[in-house]
């Protein structure tokens, strides 16, 4: 499926309109199975019907087709998010109660789900935040390696970070 998907997205990025619908017939399955996850059952629904939404609409967007399958994810988590927050009203976590979360977790567990929270980002944030905080790169020679400008090299680590703290802390930052 994943030869097939990612001929889908490239067709569909082109404007291919009957791609762009075969590609969110056969990913609603799929991102229907992993809302149920991720949201209350009331949600199912209109999360997956949003989210198939910005797909079609954000799709051009996408960087890398490859990366279609964690971008879709995200997306579905988000609107289960988002939709659940609308509903119960949920605040968003403030310092206190974060650090209070994590400090009452073995490192094991902490590493777990930071290779998760990582394993969860799209292709690009992932190789970013990789540079600046595994390797210690500069955002100079971050920008040099990848050949990006200044800016994109720091939102895309802004937004990286923000998706890693989303994912950890169960908050959508970027909201």
């Amino acid at each position: 499926m994943a030869a097939r998907t990612h001929h889908l997205v490239v067709r569909a990025q082109g404007g291919d309109a009957a791609a762009l619908e075969q590609l969110l017939s056969e990913c609603r399955f799929d991102a229907r199975r992993y809302a149920v996850r991720h949201c209350v059952t009331s949600e199912i629904d209109d999360a997956v019907q949003e989210a198939l939404l910005i797909v079609a609409r954000r799709l051009h967007a996408l960087e890398s087709a490859a990366s279609f399958a964690s971008w879709l994810f995200t997306i579905v988590r988000r609107e289960c998010r988002r939709l659940s927050r609308k509903v119960f009203m949920h605040e968003e976590l403030d310092e206190e109660k974060f650090e209070a979360r994590f400090a009452a977790r073995s490192m094991g567990e902490l590493r777990s789900e930071l290779f998760c929270a990582l394993d969860s980002l799209p292709a690009h944030y992932l190789e970013i935040i990789l540079l600046r905080d595994v390797e210690e790169l500069t955002i100079s020679e971050i920008c040099e390696r990848l050949g990006i400008s200044v800016a994109t090299a720091k939102v895309r680590l802004r937004r990286a970070r923000l998706l890693v703290r989303e994912y950890l802390t169960g908050v959508d930052m970027m909201v």
